[in-house]
């Protein structure tokens, strides 16, 4: 008996585990390390605006500033009043580098799609270096202060370094086809939560000597990682002679392992339209336009989704340490060490969630499921005790909850989006459906670090939670056609089993 295209499904590592070489491995360790230098710079950022606060203020306001005479000379330069000034300004700053990010993802994932991935994330890592060199270290060692140059230099910076998610995504997507992909994804999308801790690392060990020495290593280190992108990254298995993710290949089980999880409903019962490719490989085809890539199934709903998420789990990643310094009154540096146990729930859960998602074919229940629980940890993590353990143990399953799913729809829905049947395997589909996805979701993030701090001013800590549930809540509302369609086809393929046994 033929069996329909959903009951010949095989185990999703068999797939993954047969196809897998040195250069799915290099390629793996390449677009992971280049992301993570990517966010270890903007984690410096943060985590030396105490220094560049008190870089800007008159010293006679900084109790720790030895007093220099004549007092024109020494304080001319300073930007500032006043220490809630400066941090009124690095907050404008944080707000300005999300819109022009946001801004930049819907222009990189276009461009990414049309010239070669290696060149754009290559440039992309190598230019914010030295934006960050010149924002932080050049300024400083030139006594240079002057805050349009400031906005000027990270708005260039947020435009930048929107080369880098787009381009990475397509890249795996080009070699990690559907089998497995949850998992190797959620795996693989801890790389921005290695960056974070990746760059609190570099920035402690050289703020002694100076803020300007944070922002000198990091820029050396992420500049080198460009320079050896452009040489080591392979962009697509034809480089090396392999054969692409949706060729045709006499083995059913790794034609069924390359299928997108986001076909059409007939696809699950009709095997005429199966591969996710047109036979003919030597025709290349072209890049998909933006709104042409609008206009896909799923991608209006997940990026509306993950503009909720991020602005949820991007407010974890600015205000953190801030609400436990703020509410509980422990030291800063401890409260750095204690946020990084949201970044560890982050990458466990979008691994047991990607791994999950891959066993039922499906991701959105997934999604959904773990978004419900994430409503109750919020409720639960604002009501946590004034007790160090007890708060990290909380945090952990919040970052597991909320990190985790913004870890999948990042990663690999976005690649899934990008490599559905109505796209026919084009890879060139997909960073620009990753650009749109992203980009939504940080146009959420910035505009919720404004209302974040407008909440907290003037409701209190509480209320933020609230707001983060209803934000939470929201995400859920916007891929339930997706959940319910999904949820539809398991039970039809669950039927056909049954007759099928």
């Amino acid at each position: 008996m033929a069996f329909p295209g959903s009951l010949r499904r095989q185990p999703a590592n068999r797939g993954l585990v047969s196809h897998c070489t040195h250069h799915h491995i290099v390629v793996f360790l390449l677009t992971f390390f280049s992301y993570s230098l990517l966010h270890a710079s903007r984690k410096t950022f943060s985590n030396v605006k105490v220094s560049i606060s008190s870089q800007w203020t008159p010293s006679c306001l900084n109790s720790t500033a030895p007093e220099l005479r004549p007092y024109e000379l020494w304080n001319s330069s300073h930007l500032f009043p006043s220490a809630e000034e400066a941090t009124l300004f690095l907050g404008t700053l944080d707000t300005i580098f999300l819109f022009s990010y946001a801004v930049g993802l819907f222009v990189s994932g276009t461009v990414g799609d049309r010239l070669n991935l290696r060149w754009v994330l290559s440039f992309g890592m190598c230019s914010s270096a030295l934006v960050v060199f010149f924002f932080g270290t050049l300024t400083e060692w030139l006594h240079f202060y002057n805050k349009w140059f400031y906005c000027c230099l990270w708005v260039v910076n947020g435009l930048l370094q929107s080369t880098g998610w787009p381009c990475v995504v397509a890249v795996m997507g080009n070699w990690f086809g559907k089998a497995g992909r949850g998992f190797v994804f959620g795996l693989w999308s801890a790389c921005a939560s290695v960056g974070n801790i990746l760059g609190a690392f570099l920035a402690s060990c050289v703020l002694k000597y100076g803020y300007e020495y944070a922002f000198l290593v990091t820029a050396s280190v992420q500049f080198a990682g460009g320079v050896i992108v452009f040489f080591g990254l392979l962009t697509s298995p034809k480089e090396v002679g392999l054969p692409e993710l949706g060729a045709d290949e006499d083995d059913t089980v790794e034609e069924d392992s390359n299928r997108p999880l986001m076909g059409s409903d007939d696809d699950d019962d009709d095997d005429r339209n199966y591969s996710i490719q047109a036979t003919d490989t030597d025709r290349q085809p072209k890049a998909i336009g933006f709104f042409q890539a609008c206009c896909l199934p799923g991608v209006v709903l997940y990026s509306l989704a993950y503009a909720c998420l991020k602005l949820v789990n991007y407010s974890f990643f600015f205000w953190l340490p801030f609400y436990l310094s703020n509410n509980f009154g422990w030291k800063e540096a401890e409260a750095d060490q204690l946020s990084i146990w949201y970044d560890v729930g982050g990458i466990i859960g979008g691994t047991i969630q990607g791994l999950i998602s891959d066993v039922l074919q499906k991701r959105a229940p997934v999604l959904a499921i773990s978004l419900l629980f994430a409503v109750g940890s919020l409720f639960g993590y604002s009501r946590s005790p004034n007790s160090k353990p007890i708060n990290a143990v909380i945090m952990a399953i919040t970052g597991f909850f909320i990190g985790g799913p913004s870890n999948m729809i990042s990663s690999a829905i976005s690649a899934d989006l990008g490599r559905q049947e109505l796209v026919k395997g084009s890879s060139e589909a997909l960073a620009t459906v990753t650009g749109i996805v992203d980009g939504t979701g940080s146009i959420g993030a910035a505009v919720g670090q404004y209302l974040v701090s407008l909440i907290q001013e003037n409701l209190k800590w509480t209320w933020v939670f609230y707001f983060f549930i209803l934000m939470t809540s929201s995400t859920i509302l916007f891929i339930s056609p997706l959940i319910l369609r999904e949820i539809k086809l398991l039970l039809h393929e669950r039927r056909l089993r049954v007759v099928a046994e």
